[in-house]
């Protein structure tokens, strides 16, 4: 791609390739970057704008709500809801589904969406991230939970943005993953990782070590062996599931959010973050397991769903899958 390539410029090149397109999908996306760039105001200012700390609230998961969360979920549905491509969303920070109101047109697609990862890093200045996934909606009745009951597989789009030293966008629909770069002087997302593609093995694993009394036999002895003499893995672990996700995306590595003792079903919510991020590293040549099976072959049968996670390099979850099994029998 020639030096200078917007993601306005890139998703129009990209529709351009099939002739069937309608554009309502590049339009969507489009709002989508607005709600992007405005969440990366707010967290940028976070400090000097009185939004930081918790708001006082839990969340449907009975997590403290933070300022930013608030937010940066009431940016989301604003910006996207008017636009005529959504027929409903959904955010993890929300008990039920967000129907378009009734004033605004409707499209055929429907968004899930985790407003800000890890926010409560925010306080001490650490990256946090926007997750999203996009599903076809069905047509020919009132949207509903169903809509969003659906595997991995048939998800059209997912991404992230990283608000970090820099904002990044990074996304796939199926061919390819892609990043951009905000370029505040501008305004404008600019292409800066074309066609990324994950080490096949990495020397990075990133697990919370403060949950090792609760770990199963399988991630205790994957962990074991990756910290033996003569490994050449490191540990990294920020706390921030797109900041760890993206630094090992870019140099390899494996994440593990395993089932323990304490979260028989895992902790990670499987529509807002484990799917996305599974589609995404999947198409840059990694993969993604609960341990017993593909993520994006999960059928939820439920909104806000937990699931194990271990993604990262194919090889490296391979392994750690192995020892997971081994110690299963």
């Amino acid at each position: 791609m020639p030096v200078g390539m917007t993601l306005t410029k890139f998703l129009h090149e990209e529709q351009r390739r099939y002739p069937s397109s309608s554009g309502s999908f590049t339009a969507l996306f489009s709002d989508l970057v607005i709600a992007a760039k405005i969440i990366s105001s707010q967290v940028r200012r976070a400090g000097l704008g009185g939004i930081l700390g918790a708001a006082g609230t839990q969340n449907v998961h009975g997590e403290e709500v933070q300022k930013l969360d608030e937010l940066a979920n009431d940016t989301f549905i604003r910006t996207m809801e008017h636009g005529g491509h959504l027929s409903a969303m959904a955010s993890e920070e929300m008990d039920d589904i967000i129907h378009v109101d009734s004033k605004y047109p409707k499209g055929n697609y429907v968004i899930m969406f985790d407003p800000l990862d890890g926010s409560s890093n925010i306080d001490v200045n650490i990256s946090v991230g926007t997750i999203f996934s996009i599903l076809k909606a069905g047509k020919g009745s009132e949207v509903t939970v169903k809509d969003f009951l659906k595997p991995g597989v048939e998800q059209v789009c997912a991404g992230y943005i990283l608000y970090g030293s820099s904002t990044m966008l990074v996304y796939t629909t199926g061919h390819g993953v892609h990043g951009f770069t905000l370029d505040p002087s501008v305004g404008e997302f600019f292409l800066s990782h074309e066609n990324i593609r994950i080490p096949e093995k990495g020397k990075i694993f990133s697990i919370n070590e403060g949950n090792s009394r609760h770990w199963l036999p399988g991630t205790s002895s994957y962990i074991e062996k990756v910290k033996s003499n003569g490994s050449e893995k490191t540990a990294r672990y920020v706390g921030s599931l797109v900041a760890d996700f993206h630094r090992n995306l870019l140099r390899g590595g494996v994440f593990l959010y395993p089932a323990d003792k304490k979260s028989h079903k895992g902790k990670l919510r499987l529509l807002y973050e484990a799917n996305p991020l599974s589609f995404i590293v999947e198409q840059a040549g990694g993969a993604a397991s609960t341990g017993d099976e593909r993520v994006l072959d999960v059928v939820p049968g439920e909104l806000h769903q937990r699931t194990p996670l271990i993604i990262g390099s194919k090889a490296d979850v391979e392994e750690a899958v192995s020892f997971w099994k081994t110690a299963s029998v």
